[in-house]
């Protein structure tokens, strides 16, 4: 499966239609938006698509619309989420993301918020931060967006600066157990 991987779009929808078009041209078979203006996809006519919203969203006091959700991706337990850990505003029902590490209850997250982009491997989970698509930050990172390819047995994690689509960082995994 090939995914799109976009975070922290904040109406930025040029930089959001200019990453999905070139995730789609790398082959993506779906896109994910792990929040902050989730809602921006709508605006592209993106059609496969899974998405969170941000924890300041109306749309995450909803309790219709799931603030995380574990994504089944060829075999790997993959949470997507607005944040890397629990938050102030998370309803009593959402998935609590230390609980599903702690537990190994996942392969991977995937999640965004800090709009940093980021590649790591802590205790065998891999986890992905996109980075975001605004025009400026003031943490420093250019808009990015990533692409994942994920195999029975890997996941290859590549983002790409926006702009220059040059290669942000990149990383290849094999599965833990595998």
């Amino acid at each position: 499966m090939k995914i799109g991987l976009v975070s922290d779009t904040h109406r930025h929808i040029a930089n959001l239609n200019e990453a999905v078009a070139f995730l789609n041209t790398k082959g993506a078979d779906i896109i994910v938006h792990l929040g902050d203006d989730y809602t921006d996809i709508d605006e592209i006519g993106e059609n496969s698509v899974l998405r969170v919203p941000g924890v300041f969203s109306d749309a995450y006091q909803n309790t219709s619309i799931p603030n995380r959700m574990v994504a089944k991706f060829d075999g790997w337990r993959i949470l997507l989420s607005h944040t890397i850990s629990s938050h102030d505003n998370d309803l009593p029902d959402d998935l609590k993301p230390e609980e599903m590490i702690g537990k190994n209850k996942v392969d991977a997250v995937f999640y965004g918020h800090t709009h940093i982009p980021d590649i790591t491997r802590e205790h065998g989970i891999v986890f992905v931060n996109p980075g975001h698509l605004k025009d400026e930050d003031k943490k420093g990172s250019p808009p990015t967006c990533a692409f994942v390819d994920v195999k029975k047995d890997s996941m290859r994690v590549c983002i790409f600066v926006l702009k220059t689509k040059d290669v942000y960082k990149e990383k290849i995994f094999g599965r833990e157990g595998t």
